[in-house]
């Protein structure tokens, strides 16, 4: 009896350790909007590796993270949030705007 429990603990831990490892596998990154602009301006995420940025625009209006040099568009409403899954990326900058207020909204990825 204490064999077979001690096999479900261990079942049991190596399930939870699995998970976590999981969860833990992407990183993911905070970028706020105020007042039409990105804080911070520049984030730097690991290259080779999949990441995700959680776009937290606390204007009243809805601004657009765009970015060519990453193929991606996503309209943020304003007081919400929104996530945008990346990589993996080669080393390098890429820059990114707010669509809607590009001369104040803009950002620069860095991968390394």
């Amino acid at each position: 009896m204490i064999q077979i429990l001690s096999r479900i603990a261990f079942v049991a831990f190596l399930a939870l350790s699995t998970q976590a490892g999981a969860q833990s596998s992407t990183d993911e990154l905070t970028l706020t909007i105020k007042d039409h602009r990105f804080s911070p301006t520049e984030l730097t995420v690991p290259a080779g590796k999949k990441f995700r940025i959680v776009v937290d625009n606390q204007d009243a209006t809805a601004e657009e993270f765009e970015s060519k040099a990453l193929r991606v568009e996503k309209v943020i409403p304003g007081k919400k949030k929104a996530t945008i899954n990346l990589g993996p990326l080669k080393p390098g900058s890429y820059a990114f705007v707010g669509e809607f207020h590009e001369s104040t909204a803009k950002g620069t990825l860095v991968a390394k």
